[in-house]
């Protein structure tokens, strides 16, 4: 009897997708009706969840990386009662409506994460399980936080995608077994057969990278699938690769197994032919029988004795933990910082002069070696990034309690892991590389965005000042680049004092991801006249732009406004037109995102709107400056790639350097004057 309602209800999952997409007119069916068995066997088996409490920490991850696919997640909160119902199933893809076309993280309960752009699933999953492993090392726990599973429904296309073959090389490493990916082996893309693009054995290449593999030759038998993805489960040394072999779009019999399965509606005619394959009234559309919606909310009890059982067990280890650890547990559930955090930022040297990437490197070593919730690394590049940290334990197969993550030469899975770790819950991570190399990352920074997820990238060797090597590793456009994206804070410190105070507002709030933009040359303290207490330049770069030296009349003639180690330069030509009379305002602007959320009175207070002399200087191409600069301003830029050499000549064969911003503001201030 259970068979045959576990069978029944995988057909009307099939169905539904069907009805969805026919009633829509767009939207993609085909995966979702290959894959119902799978989702089926996992939401209602397999899976720790409890459709009543979406959020609850004990949960298993479900990660749909093959985001297309939307409505076989859809389908199992609805059926196993997340709180969906079919008015929201008739209403997928409508604007407003809770369940839009691709999943979206903070939108629809039990929705794990923004899925849609191919591999993201799978690398982040990687980092969902490296979270969960770390978690339970730290807090040396094996009960309740052993037995949850990260797991991720992939399709040929996220496994080509080049961000998941970077991830899944890297968890095979580190041995997460905690991450099981189910990998939908249907053979066809939306140019048709993979053979005309993908012809490796994925299995042996999944077996390479150290995972545990096998293969279910018919993903329709549902036996099959229990045996299988029970065992991929238990297996707790490697992660696991479950490749099911189906039929996308089955069992149609025209559009079944071909590439118009993929996307759109089937007809009116082969939708009916569907229902009467499976025994169903070909005329009824969204039917979902009683007796099989009673069947599938029985989640709904299995979870809440899943949820009592882990609180009994949590309870028990928090009865018994240190009060260190038990601290750290409670601080990780509330996603909160020790309250002491602020005290171990370190005091920047008020005379010195470092470059902003050491001044970050000795930020994130004081706050490492005492807040466990901050952690991360680099790709492969610690030492030039300043995160290698004498002492430090990585975190590894065999140490999994290790605060340094190594990444390898991985760019793009490093930023997607970092969001994973964040959508655990609890963590803070960071990841460090090149700024000319945030490129290859950006699709997973991008839906860090989205996510609004508490992820810092701390990018260095931040302007053509890094000299020799040359135009390739010289970022020029990447600045704007990070600052088009919506939702991300660039921050570009100025010297030690900014930097350290951008990490206070950074940890601060945990609602959106963070861009360091950070120098590779030493960059003096800045002059402030007096006004350097900590808390007032705390204060000055939390607004994101300040005045950093005034003008000894008000109002100025000229503002210059500056980032980075270009904030020196403006200094200095504002000494220099001092000398013929000229009133210059130097604004620092370490984070354009910041200044923006200001009000208008203090955007006005330090750009005055009638000052219409205006210069930006900053070692890049200057696109977004003209908002600030106006008609009558002038942008000391970069407007090619750079040059080999060493970095400061680099530098002024390229046109950044006091003479010039001296010169810039003279035509500013003309041009102001011939329009008067």
């Amino acid at each position: 009897m259970a068979e045959d309602l576990d069978r029944a209800a995988v057909d009307v999952a099939r169905v539904l997708a069907l009805d969805v997409v026919e009633a829509k007119g767009n939207g993609h069916a085909g995966t979702a009706m290959a894959l119902a068995p799978v989702a089926h066997v996992l939401f209602q088996e397999l899976m720790r969840h409890d459709p009543a409490d979406p959020g609850w920490r004990g949960r298993d991850r479900f990660v749909l990386s093959a985001g297309h696919a939307s409505l076989l997640l859809y389908i199992q909160l609805y059926l196993t009662g997340y709180g969906l119902t079919l008015d929201d199933l008739r209403r997928t893809r409508a604007f407003g409506s809770r369940t839009p076309g691709h999943p979206e993280y903070g939108h629809t309960p039990g929705v794990e994460m923004t899925t849609g752009p191919l591999g993201q699933g799978v690398a982040t999953a990687v980092g969902m399980a490296m979270a969960l492993r770390h978690e339970r090392a730290l807090l040396r726990a094996d009960a309740p936080f052993a037995d949850r599973t990260v797991w991720c429904v992939a399709g040929d296309g996220d496994l080509q995608e080049g961000v998941s073959a970077e991830a899944s090389s890297l968890a095979g490493t580190l041995g997460l077994g905690e991450l099981v990916v189910v990998y939908d082996d249907n053979g066809i893309s939306i140019d048709g057969p993979t053979s005309l693009s993908f012809t490796e054995d994925v299995p042996a290449r999944y077996r390479a990278y150290g995972w545990h593999v096998q293969v279910v030759d018919d993903g329709d038998d549902l036996d099959a699938l229990r045996s299988a993805l029970a065992a991929a489960r238990d297996e707790r040394d490697r992660p696991s690769l479950v490749a099911v072999r189906t039929v996308i779009g089955a069992p149609a019999p025209r559009r079944g197994g071909t590439a118009a399965a993929h996307a759109g509606p089937f007809g009116a005619e082969e939708t009916a032919e569907v229902k009467r394959l499976l025994g169903m009234d070909p005329h009824a559309s969204f039917a979902v029988p009683e007796r099989v919606l009673e069947h599938t909310r029985a989640a709904l009890e299995r979870g809440a004795r899943l949820h009592a059982d882990w609180d009994k067990a949590h309870a028990a280890w928090r009865a018994a933990a240190p009060p260190e650890l038990a601290d750290l547990d409670e601080r990780l559930a509330a996603g909160a910082l020790a309250p002491n955090w602020r005290d171990l930022l370190p005091e920047p040297d008020a005379d010195g002069a470092r470059p902003t990437r050491a001044v970050n490197g000795a930020v994130l070593a004081a706050l490492t070696e005492h807040l466990p919730e901050i952690w991360g690394g680099s790709a492969d590049l610690s030492q030039s990034t300043n995160v290698a940290f004498p002492g430090r334990r990585a975190f590894s197969a065999a140490d999994p309690a290790g605060t340094t993550l190594h990444f390898g030469v991985r760019e793009h899975a490093m930023a997607a892991i970092l969001n994973g770790i964040a959508l655990h819950g609890g963590f803070r991570p960071f990841g460090t590389t090149y700024l000319a190399f945030s490129d290859y990352l950006r699709p997973a920074l991008r839906l860090a965005a989205m996510m609004r997820l508490p992820v810092v990238l701390a990018f260095t060797h931040d302007s053509v000042t890094v000299g020799e090597d040359g135009p390739t590793h010289q970022p020029v456009e990447q600045l704007w680049g990070l600052r088009a994206v919506p939702g991300l804070d660039v921050v570009r410190p100025a010297d030690a004092a900014e930097t350290v105070a951008a990490w206070r507002r950074v940890l601060e709030r945990a609602d959106r991801p963070v861009a360091f933009a950070l120098g590779r040359r030493p960059a003096p303290a800045l002059d402030r006249g007096g006004r350097g207490a900590a808390p007032d330049i705390a204060a000055d770069v939390a607004r994101g732009g300040y005045v950093l030296a005034d003008a000894p009349s008000s109002p100025p003639d000229v503002l210059i406004i500056a980032t980075g180690s270009e904030a020196a330069l403006a200094v200095e030509a504002r000494d220099r037109l001092a000398a013929d009379g000229i009133g210059v305002r130097v604004v620092s602007m370490p984070c354009l995102e910041w200044f923006a959320e200001q009000d208008a009175a203090y955007r006005d207070a330090v750009l005055p709107p009638d000052v219409l002399a205006r210069v930006a200087v900053e070692a890049g191409v200057a696109q977004g400056w003209w908002r600030y600069l106006g008609t009558y301003g002038e942008a000391v830029s970069v407007e090619r790639f750079g040059l080999s050499g060493p970095g400061e000549r680099v530098r002024a064969e390229l046109g950044v350097t006091v003479d010039a911003v001296v010169a810039a503001a003279r035509r500013s201030l003309a041009r102001v004057r011939d329009a008067r």
